[in-house]
């Protein structure tokens, strides 16, 4: 009888264990990528959509880019992450430079291909590449202007209430005169409820 009883309680102490451990993700589905996502309080796909489209459509009413007689060139440089949170802030920009070329308003410059082209250049005069095809410096377009920006957060946590706010800015700078001829921000403040945890 005592053997019996022990058994079930190992037995029943290893389920336990086994539901308290890591559980694999085994089965999956494609969502809606626009759906909101709060699955948890921190920096999410929908807070980037939201941000950059909101600052992207302020952008193409600017002045700059809205009244220019020509297609102006820009040049998307860094974000600075001033949160707690490990952010993808190239992520972000790249969702800049995406959202600002469907408008077809504008051109860009790759500043992460410059060293490829610079390669490029010295291998089609390496011999290697015929006369009539080759490229080579002295005729790439200048940029007219650059956009950085800066990302800040501020957390609030009292009993079990937690606020996180989020502030995406971004400038655009003339590069010939060094002013920033734009800049905007976006503000996001989400709210989430402690959930108690019972056994």
């Amino acid at each position: 009888m005592k053997k019996n009883i022990t058994l079930a309680a190992v037995c029943f102490s290893f389920l336990a264990m086994a539901s308290c451990g890591p559980k694999a993700f085994v089965k999956g589905q494609y969502d809606d990528v626009n759906r909101e996502n709060l699955l948890n309080d921190q920096w999410s796909e929908t807070d980037m959509q939201k941000a950059v489209q909101d600052l992207v459509a302020g952008l193409m009413t600017s002045p700059a880019i809205n009244a220019s007689k020509k297609m102006p060139v820009v040049m998307v440089t860094g974000l600075q992450n001033k949160t707690s949170e490990h952010i993808d802030t190239q992520s972000i920009m790249d969702m800049v430079r995406v959202e600002l070329m469907k408008s077809g308003k504008v051109g860009f410059i790759d500043k992460e291909a410059r060293q490829d082209i610079s390669d490029e250049y010295n291998y089609q005069n390496s011999g290697m590449v015929a006369e009539d095809s080759k490229k080579g410096p002295g005729g790439q377009v200048g940029a007219d202007f650059i956009i950085n920006g800066r990302l800040d957060s501020i957390v609030q946590e009292v009993g079990k209430d937690k606020s996180v706010y989020y502030k995406l800015t971004l400038n655009l700078t003339n590069l010939k005169t060094s002013m920033i001829t734009w800049s905007d921000q976006k503000q996001i403040r989400k709210t989430f409820k402690k959930k108690t945890i019972g056994l």
